[in-house]
């Protein structure tokens, strides 16, 4: 994938987790964008973060102690955790229900 299709992928991926956030009470879960990165932050002050990694062509994705690297693949059209086969979107989903005791609704369409 070139840079510039990576970039537009990227850019997508976190305007859509950002866009998903917006519907959490902030005082369960709140967050911040900044160039390239979403941080989740829980009312307990525990940060997950997902950031694009350029260099690499991945997206980047950490809870707690773990941490997972993302592929684009195009014929699915999804970002792939590069050991597991997990879809990202599905991923963030998983881990923010878990953290918040919960299930949440879910980030893939």
């Amino acid at each position: 994938m070139e840079t510039q299709e990576f970039q537009k992928r990227a850019g997508e991926c976190l305007d859509r987790v950002a866009d998903w956030l917006e519907s959490f009470d902030p005082d369960e879960l709140d967050y911040a964008t900044t160039d390239g990165v979403v941080t989740l932050v829980f009312s307990d002050g525990r940060r997950f973060v997902l950031n694009r990694q350029t260099a690499a062509h991945q997206m980047w994705f950490a809870a707690g102690a773990r941490a997972w690297h993302f592929n684009y693949d195009t014929g699915r059209e999804a970002w792939i955790d590069d050991k597991e086969g997990v879809e990202l979107f599905a991923r963030i989903s998983l881990v923010v229900s878990e953290k918040l005791g919960r299930k949440v609704a879910p980030l893939i369409d």
